[in-house]
């Protein structure tokens, strides 16, 4: 009978750990996403704001 409970009470905590492992990992999947983007933005600014410019400018 206990043999029993132990099972069915280890079975939800790891559950619960690979749940939180995984949120985890997708939080720092996207943050470094998000820095990644950030960086690439601002090396590539002064190109972008150019090229928006000469594209505004050539419309007109």
């Amino acid at each position: 009978m206990k043999n029993m409970i132990k099972k069915f009470v280890k079975v939800p905590t790891k559950l619960q750990c690979k749940r939180g492992a995984t949120m985890i990992e997708y939080a720092l999947i996207i943050s470094l996403i998000s820095i990644a983007a950030v960086a690439s933005l601002t090396i590539l600014k002064t190109k972008i704001s150019t090229a928006f410019s000469t594209a505004a400018s050539s419309m007109q």
